[in-house]
């Protein structure tokens, strides 16, 4: 090709073309890519920086799958937590029926004092004679019955004794031969009086309690709320070892930890606890044992409602927790789209101004062509004299 020998036109008009199809070319493949800087020769600077975001964003998406899996494993726990929280309910309510069941004994244990003098009534029980100022009574704690002392005063009335008694689940009254009479209350129906001993020079002495005779059909109700009270104890751990995600079980006393940027350094801890029934506090009872008197049916309910408020600090932990591990989902893809679109304002090419670039730069190489051609004619007439 040295050889050749061009014009100057010729090789200027040569030179205009090949500048213009190279630029055509460029532009062309803007179009075709969407990019205005393809790789480190185009822009060296823009081209890793906006690399540098996109490695970050995808490293960033990623950690939203493991976060989402969290997010997940919260719900189910909260679920499981919802769901024990009506069977807690559920379990109270059994309970409850025992308060509104017929007292479960025909008759309740009793003991009967010395007879007392004629001038003692409800209004006063201390005449001096039968029953004196300052005198004790001494109750010895037996199952269901806590120990409890009572002191007569210089002027004791029936409801003054009674309240000195209530803290030991028991009650006095006067029979017809005037007699003090002492029983047990419906909520320690099941109980038996245990000795009564009499102090400070005291002389009222009692005989020694029956025990109390149990009603058949009343007991047999209670046997079946039993029943069906450890049913809902036995829901209680199935329902709480079911309330996993992934293999995670936050009520079964697993932990999770989430991650929530590259660098691992923001981090959120979430212990599990253990809330199958024994974790909660909660066992089965035993017919013919439990729920007898009130007393059992009283001892069950505190024992839920101790339950029902560890639910409910569980459950407002675990929404706090939620709405961290969501709200932090939720930055974590705004900021992907933020280093997105940060890479694609240094990479991306302007489609408008590119298509634009082409029209011109194809016009241009048309109008080079025709000049081309132009130049070219000056040689061609030199031909036609040689002719």
């Amino acid at each position: 090709m040295s050889g050749i020998v061009l014009s100057a036109s010729v090789r200027q008009n040569l030179l205009s073309l090949q500048d213009t199809a190279s630029l055509l070319s460029t532009t062309q493949n803007r179009l075709a890519t969407g990019n205005k800087v393809n790789s480190a020769l185009d822009n060296p600077t823009n081209f890793f920086t906006a690399q540098g975001l996109n490695n970050r964003a995808s490293d960033i998406n990623n950690l939203l799958d493991s976060i989402g899996n969290g997010v997940q494993v919260l719900q189910a726990a909260n679920t499981g937590i919802t769901s024990l929280q009506k069977l807690v309910d559920t379990a109270k309510s059994i309970a409850n029926q025992v308060l509104q069941a017929p007292t479960g004994y025909s008759v309740k244990s009793t003991s009967t004092s010395s007879a007392l003098v004629g001038t003692a009534s409800a209004a006063n029980l201390v005449d001096g004679v039968g029953i004196k100022a300052g005198e004790t009574l001494a109750f010895a704690a037996t199952t269901g019955l806590p120990a409890v002392t009572v002191t007569f005063g210089a002027t004791e009335t029936l409801d003054q004794l009674n309240t000195a008694l209530s803290p030991g689940n028991l009650t006095a009254s006067i029979n017809s031969s005037n007699q003090l009479v002492i029983s047990t209350t419906n909520d320690a129906a099941s109980s038996t009086i245990g000795a009564i001993t009499p102090g400070a020079a005291g002389t009222t002495t009692f005989g020694v309690a029956a025990a109390p005779t149990p009603d058949a059909a009343s007991q047999a109700v209670r046997a079946s709320l039993v029943g069906q009270y450890n049913n809902i104890i036995t829901q209680i751990t199935t329902t709480s070892h079911d309330s996993s995600f992934n293999g995670i079980n936050l009520l079964s006393g697993d932990n999770l930890k989430l991650t929530f940027d590259e660098t691992g350094k923001s981090t959120l801890n979430i212990t599990g606890v253990t809330f199958d029934a024994p974790g909660l506090g909660l066992g089965s009872l035993t017919s013919g044992t439990d729920f007898l008197d009130n007393n059992s049916a009283n001892a069950a309910l505190t024992k839920l409602s101790s339950a029902s408020t560890t639910l409910r600090t569980e459950a407002s932990a675990l929404g706090s927790n939620l709405s961290v591990v969501q709200l932090r989902q939720d930055f974590n893809k705004s900021l992907i789209n933020v280093l997105q679109t940060g890479a694609s304002n240094l990479t991306l090419a302007d489609s408008n101004e590119e298509a634009a670039n082409s029209q011109a730069l194809s016009t241009r190489q048309s109008i080079a062509t025709s000049a081309l051609a132009l130049a070219n004619t000056s040689q061609q007439s030199v031909l036609q004299l040689l002719r």
